[in-house]
């Protein structure tokens, strides 16, 4: 089994992770703007609702960061298993990710339905090499972006523990305070420390999976 915090470097490399803090950023300012100029938005109603206005933003920036290539990923709009909207889901070469504002960024968002099925689908990605035999691919492994919620102190990468409802088997340092990575020019460079055949053994019952289940 592989280290998550492998997996979620080998599916979004660490050129682009300085894109997430700064859509988070620019969100956040939008919001605050906003509700100075607009002036429904200025009501009490409005002010306690300012973490539903932060979600919509983060949500634009990232959806126009993939359009315009800044990010090197797919998405989706995704229901709710409860047909009461949809969530942005982000779609890497083998794996999945949501967006959450949460207040404590060392335990997972609210569960849903969504987010717990989506949970049990890391178990393959476990650091628990004594329970290997006894797992299999279940679906599309998937990760988090988690960030403050009514101001940026905060975000990061996490991979939910799939044996638990709150807690992570591996949070990223905070993506507010990593330093800006220069562009560079050819393919990404991969990082070699971890077991690549181990990784490709992973991405290949994930295609496996993936194929059998009708899930492209």
């Amino acid at each position: 089994m592989l280290n998550p915090e492998d997996f979620v470097k080998d599916q979004i490399a660490l050129r682009y992770w300085p894109v997430f803090p700064t859509v988070l950023k620019t969100a956040y300012a939008a919001v605050e703007d906003s509700k100075k100029d607009v002036p429904y938005l200025q009501v009490k109603s409005a002010h306690e609702n300012t973490g539903r206005l932060i979600s919509l933003a983060v949500d634009f920036g990232v959806q126009r960061a993939i359009e315009s290539g800044a990010l090197n990923c797919d998405f989706r709009w995704r229901e709710y298993a409860r047909p009461t909207g949809h969530y942005l889901e982000l779609r890497f070469s083998h794996s999945t990710a949501s967006i959450s504002q949460v207040t404590d960024p060392k335990r997972q968002p609210r569960n849903v339905v969504f987010r717990e099925n989506a949970r049990l689908n890391n178990q393959m990605i476990l650091d628990i090499p004594e329970l290997k035999d006894d797992l299999e691919i279940s679906g599309v492994p998937h990760f988090l972006l988690v960030h403050g919620h009514q101001s940026l102190d905060f975000a990061h990468f996490g991979v939910p523990l799939a044996t638990s409802k709150t807690k992570y088997s591996w949070l990223s340092q905070n993506l507010i305070n990593i330093p800006h990575i220069i562009e560079t020019s050819g393919p990404d460079t991969e990082d070699t420390d971890y077991d690549l055949d181990e990784m490709n053994l992973l991405k290949e019952d994930i295609d496996k999976w993936r194929k059998d289940h009708g899930d492209k």
